[in-house]
């Protein structure tokens, strides 16, 4: 091919990301969600089907915990082993870590395709799963695909919307996604109505997939995978991505790393277990828990929006450190608040939380090029697993010494306060096009 064919062919990405003028970016109202970003007709497509890939991740995530109680009766998982039962089934992320290079390789399209079936048929093998081995099985290869679709829906969006409303997006992507966490406390309400109880809630999930699967028919590749494959920058092999990304920005990627571990040792006991700390030492009912995860809830993901947009405008370095300190401190108040006081301290710990998540998951799209985006995403949600699963096993060995969840949570948040400061050392990608902040290692 020449090079005057090549630039007819080539995707040319500001006319396929920015607004043209017969289609100017246009803003919609979501209600509590607020507006979108000026998204063109291409982006809006985009952005929806992409959320769906979070939606089910979320559902999955949240319904893990809010079942605690009833799984661990259902399954008879003994109460001193049930942090490592957590930990075994966070470390089906770790496996998304094998998955993602794909997207690098053969397109972001194909991989959400094939994620969303590899997950439907997981979760459904889970609400069947006849005792506590199998059940874990199932979950761990579950979380590897749906840790997978999150990661490069995060990534489709990043590499579409225009740099100015990047963060915007990408938070409006986190809120959107967390509806599927609202679903999972609507129907956790029911738990004692729905048909076989907590299996019943994990086949829900099945309904609302199959009719996701054809939507993905429609997406467009994206513009910057589609530009670098014609101009011969993408990997060819599948560990491509993989070596790329150990080697050519490593101070970058121990940085995101240690921050994700760091955050997750503290915080992953705390969000699993609060729903049956509420049951257990709060005496409250399924009903109410689910109320609270609701409409509580729906405040609480207002920090995913609110954090885009600040750190669009603040930058992503001061707002990520600012959202990250006051998680921890609000985790404490929360397993230590007495009475009703435990609504308010859960909905800002949940704020703060979900906008530092948000901040991060601008960072693992932005700091990395395009020829292993998708992998450095993954990179992201495996630091997060190893973390989470390291803090829950440190839960389980306290609770034998202390016999408390609540005091475990408290004395594990000392993790989660050091990786602020990390942050500092992150660059400032806010404003910034893709191909500024992380141009390709052979093009330095």
């Amino acid at each position: 091919m020449n090079p005057d064919d090549r630039s007819r062919v080539a995707p040319d990405l500001k006319s396929e990301t920015a607004a043209a003028p017969e289609e100017a970016g246009k803003s919609i109202h979501l209600g509590l969600l607020g507006r979108t970003p000026p998204f063109t007709r291409r982006q809006r497509r985009v952005f929806w089907i992409a959320s769906t890939a979070g939606f089910f991740n979320e559902y999955d995530r949240a319904l893990l915990s809010l079942a605690l109680k009833q799984i661990q009766a259902g399954l008879k998982i003994a109460e001193s082993q049930l942090g490592a039962v957590l930990s075994m089934i966070r470390l089906g992320y770790l496996l998304t870590l094998l998955l993602t290079p794909f997207a690098d390789v053969f397109g972001r399209r194909r991989l959400l395709l094939y994620t969303v079936m590899g997950y439907t048929v997981f979760t459904g093998l889970s609400a069947v799963a006849p005792g506590e081995r199998t059940f874990v099985m199932f979950q761990i290869v579950a979380r590897a695909f749906a840790g997978a679709e999150a990661a490069v829906a995060m990534v489709i969006v990043a590499e579409e919307v225009d740099a100015a409303h990047r963060g915007w997006a990408i938070g409006l992507l986190g809120a959107v996604s967390s509806i599927g966490y609202g679903l999972a406390a609507i129907v956790f309400a029911f738990i004692n109505v729905i048909p076989y109880g907590w299996r019943g809630l994990y086949a829900i999930a099945l309904v609302p997939l199959v009719l996701i699967i054809p939507l993905r028919r429609v997406l467009p590749e994206s513009a910057r995978f589609e530009k670098e494959k014609l101009e011969g920058l993408r990997p060819v092999k599948v560990w491509q991505p993989l070596v790329q990304l150990y080697s050519a920005y490593p101070g970058r990627l121990m940085m995101m790393v240690s921050v994700a571990s760091l955050a997750s040792m503290g915080g992953s006991a705390a969000a699993l277990l609060f729903p049956k700390f509420l049951q257990d030492t709060h005496h409250w009912s399924p009903g109410n828990v689910s109320s609270l995860f609701f409409f509580g809830g729906a405040l609480g993901i207002l920090g995913s929006i609110i954090a885009g947009r600040l750190s669009d405008r603040y930058g992503r370095r001061v707002m990520g450190a600012a959202f990250m300190f006051l998680s921890p401190i609000l985790t404490v108040w929360m397993y230590t608040a007495p009475g009703w006081s435990i609504v308010p301290a859960w909905i800002l710990e949940e704020f703060f939380d979900i906008a530092s998540i948000t901040i991060l998951n601008a960072y693992s799209a932005e700091l990395f090029p395009t020829s292993y985006r998708s992998t450095a995403g993954s990179a992201l949600a495996v630091a997060g697993t190893t973390g989470g699963a390291l803090g829950l096993l440190f839960e389980s060995v306290l609770f034998n010494i202390t016999g408390s969840h609540a005091r475990d949570v408290c004395y594990l948040t000392v993790f989660w306060i050091i990786a602020p400061a990390i942050i500092w050392f992150f660059p400032e990608t806010s404003g910034r096009e893709l191909e500024e902040i992380s141009p390709e290692a052979n093009a330095i």
